[in-house]
């Protein structure tokens, strides 16, 4: 018996390899940079991950892809995130990672008793940043769907996320953060959450950011609680982290698909929520 799950977990090791391999050398990755003439011509810089053949099939008007708008934390740059983007886009998602901040931005600080300890500028940058390069966007790729967008961030990033969320709720289907840490998540179940939290003895969650187990449940909120360190839910993180990951995100997609399927809502119907688990 116990051989036989060795076998089982092998061959499903094994297939998760090929999917993600095969997947990975299917997507096409560039780099854009469009100037915002707003705001003195700041350069926006995007990472563009899709796969080749729905690029191809969306520029022959064929289909119109989802749009996952992905935010780096502090310190991290735009393109270190290759883990999550391959994801969405090996699921036919247009991955658009935005480079929030610039050398010559002031350093982020914390101001203590402040509203999200006086993060309250980045975000608005991380916004304006969003909804300019989504401008610029459907300019070279009109058959995207910008109006149900998948927010997905790391730390700082997964704040911004969250407060575009909070900020534009009618233009979100789903947001995914990674150990974001000052923005309150969304509890009114308009729309289902995924939340990666870090074991970190320094990075630890302002009171009030993630719920209680009880609204998560009510709200359609899956929390992740990891044992990986804050700064290791990027692509600086081990090969085992970001599998871990990566296999749980999939999953989270793969039932959102399904439920699709199921109700005929052509990819209008939110997944179905996970178990919250803890993984090692």
């Amino acid at each position: 018996m116990k051989r036989g799950i060795a076998i089982l977990l092998s061959v499903c090791a094994l297939v998760t390899f090929g999917y993600f391999t095969a997947s990975k050398w299917a997507i096409h990755h560039k780099t854009l940079t469009f100037f915002d003439p707003l705001r003195t011509d700041r350069p926006v810089a995007v990472d563009i991950a899709v796969r080749r053949d729905r690029e191809w099939e969306a520029t022959a008007e064929m289909v119109t892809l989802p749009v996952v708008i992905l935010s780096h934390g502090n310190t991290v740059k735009f393109t270190e995130y290759s883990f999550l983007a391959n994801v969405f886009a090996a699921r036919g998602y247009m991955v658009v990672s935005i480079q929030h901040d610039l050398e010559t931005d002031e350093p982020m600080v914390t101001k203590v008793g402040e509203q999200y300890v006086g993060r309250g500028m980045q975000y608005n940058r991380g916004i304006a940043n969003i909804m300019f390069a989504i401008d610029e966007l459907k300019k070279l790729q009109p058959n995207s769907d910008y109006r149900h967008l998948t927010m997905v961030g790391h730390s700082n990033g997964g704040d911004i996320s969250m407060y575009f969320a909070k900020r534009y709720p009618e233009l979100i289907k789903k947001v995914v953060t990674l150990d974001n840490l000052r923005v309150p998540f969304m509890t009114d179940g308009k729309f289902k959450i995924l939340s990666f939290r870090s074991k970190d003895p320094v990075f630890k969650a302002d009171p009030g950011v993630v719920p209680d187990d009880e609204i998560c449940q009510k709200a359609g909120i899956t929390v992740i609680k990891t044992a990986y360190q804050h700064n290791e839910l990027s692509d600086r993180g081990s090969s085992e982290v970001k599998a871990a990951i990566q296999a749980i995100l999939d999953k989270f997609l793969a039932e959102e698909e399904d439920a699709t399927a199921a109700t005929g809502a052509r990819g209008m119907t939110e997944p179905a929520a996970l178990s919250a688990s803890a993984i090692n």
